[in-house]
């Protein structure tokens, strides 16, 4: 028991022996033949007090009860919450707890969704029979629709309330705003059919719960951010070689026979005669656009990245020795067709050396020294042209 807890208990002994001893000494005094009137009000009195005394003893019991159970609700959603590292197991470990601790019939969770387009609202019901449902809702809810800006975290959470209540048909409803250091990106609404208003014991749990939601929200968005950081090219918004590498290492020990893989190494032609001319910055640009040109040219299950330097790398899944140099060509066509005036660039071009394994005994890495090798054919065969193994 806390020391306080103590404390508080044995005043309220001391008192309640007090409290009797003196009681008993009015009672005395008021059976007593010579007893007054006044003798007899000051034992009404006393009894009155002692009434009261153990109502408040009995609120004050339920105030704490109450309050223990806050605290130990808020330690396990904490708990919850700090073994979770994805946004999707955040919204797991609350709503379990959350609906136990506030009674609710059902439980909203409504955040950014992965591509920052639209909300994501999923439903999880504690009554029996109620399959958890997930819904998109309108980004623009996020923000004032006056200012088109982000508004009031409080009126967001009321907005996205009405929203959630009209898509479910929900009743009862109360929600908290998810905020993190980028603004609000959602909230959390609880619903009932029945019963009174919401407690200001459950509005404290539902606050407290949002607050710690989104500090995990934040730290996973943050870590998510950073692994996006690290896998990814700063320059091109494509995938990085480290990626490239983990990449391959993964389908390596997938391949199945049969499997074929395609390798395209993808060079920009006299690229340091244009840097040398026109500067890094343009160099940079022109980086930029072949990048773009190249991912619009490949198929949707292939996985371009950039190399280093000037050369870029594509993976190719299952493709023929055709469709490898086929897909090479558009890259090649893309590139040369850029339009690059605005950098005062008259026109770039690329050479690209292409290797296709069937078997899943040839590793990918000896794939890409061959694809290498076919693209330095291309250029001592004059450049802007596809080489293949």
């Amino acid at each position: 028991m806390d020391p306080s807890d103590r404390r508080i208990r044995r005043s309220w002994w001391i008192f309640s022996i007090a409290f009797l001893i003196v009681a008993l000494i009015a009672l005395a005094h008021a059976l007593d033949a010579a007893a007054t009137l006044g003798d007899r009000a000051l034992l009404a009195v006393i009894l009155v007090a002692g009434l009261a005394a153990i109502v408040h003893g009995s609120a004050v019991g339920e105030l704490d009860a109450r309050r223990r159970g806050e605290a130990e609700s808020f330690a396990r959603i904490l708990s919850g919450l700090s073994r979770s590292v994805s946004p999707d197991a955040i919204v797991d470990a609350i709503v379990e707890e959350l609906g136990h601790a506030t009674g609710a019939d059902h439980i909203v969770v409504v955040r950014r969704a992965e591509d920052g387009r639209s909300l994501a609202a999923h439903l999880v019901s504690t009554r029996v029979g109620i399959p958890d449902h997930s819904t998109p809702l309108p980004i623009a809810d996020l923000e004032d629709p006056i200012q088109g800006r982000s508004a009031d975290p409080t009126e967001v959470a009321d907005r996205i309330a009405r929203r959630v209540r009209g898509a479910y048909g929900l009743t009862q409803v109360i929600a908290a705003p998810l905020t993190t250091p980028d603004g609000v990106v959602g909230a959390i609404v609880v619903s009932r059919r029945v019963g009174a208003s919401w407690s200001e014991s459950t509005q404290r749990i539902l606050g407290g719960a949002a607050v710690e939601a989104s500090a995990a929200l934040a730290r996973a968005y943050s870590h998510r951010d950073a692994e996006v950081r690290a896998s990814t090219d700063a320059l091109t918004g494509l995938p990085n070689r480290r990626y490239f590498d983990e990449f391959i290492g993964l389908l390596a020990q997938r391949r199945r026979a049969g499997d074929a893989v395609g390798i395209l190494m993808v060079d920009i032609d006299r690229f340091k005669a244009l840097n040398d001319r026109h500067g890094h910055a343009t160099g940079d640009a022109v980086l930029r656009a072949v990048g773009g040109a190249l991912v619009g040219a490949v198929r949707g299950d292939d996985v371009p990245a950039r190399f280093g330097g000037e050369e870029f790398v594509v993976l190719l899944r299952n493709p023929t020795p055709g469709v490898a140099v086929e897909v090479a060509e558009r890259i090649r066509a893309a590139v040369r067709g850029l339009d690059l005036r605005r950098l005062a660039v008259h026109q770039v071009s690329v050479s690209v050396g292409v290797a296709v394994a069937d078997s899943p005994d040839e590793p990918i890495q000896d794939l890409i020294e061959t694809a290498d090798r076919a693209l330095y054919r291309a250029k001592r065969a004059g450049r802007d042209r596809v080489v293949a193994a």
